[in-house]
């Protein structure tokens, strides 16, 4: 099976040693997204509203470098640092999803995120045919 590395400028770069996204085969794993924007490779919003927004319009970004889009995701993880922003979160996760293909979820919080982010999410995909 062959591996290809996603990549696009339409979401932020990798910090660290890893690819924004890899398909293999049918499959497609997304790493992590924070809330960076991509034009200005900082962590625009404060409020985990507008950092779910981004996280997950970077998410589409790498999925549209492989020609797939939102409804292809069939498992998400979401990363909070405070759990008691699960409702924010999920308000606008539900906006990027089509009713009746909503993804497999997990959502955990964690200690902290790297450039003390409010969340992250990272997704695998299924390629059509």
């Amino acid at each position: 099976m062959m591996k290809t590395i996603l990549s696009t400028e339409k979401a932020p770069q990798a910090i660290g040693p890893y690819a924004q996204g890899i398909q293999a085969g049918d499959l497609l794993f997304l790493s992590g997204q924070l809330p960076i924007c991509p034009e200005k490779g900082e962590i625009t919003a404060a409020d985990i509203e507008g950092q779910t927004r981004q996280s997950l319009e970077n998410v589409k970004a790498i999925l549209a470098s492989a020609g797939c889009g939102m409804d292809d995701v069939v498992k998400t993880t979401v990363f909070l640092k405070d759990m008691a922003e699960f409702a924010q979160m999920n308000s606008v996760y539900a906006g990027f999803f089509s009713e009746g293909s909503y993804p497999a979820r997990s959502a955990v919080q964690v200690a902290a995120l790297p450039k003390d982010a409010r969340v992250e999410i990272e997704v695998v995909a299924l390629k059509k045919r």
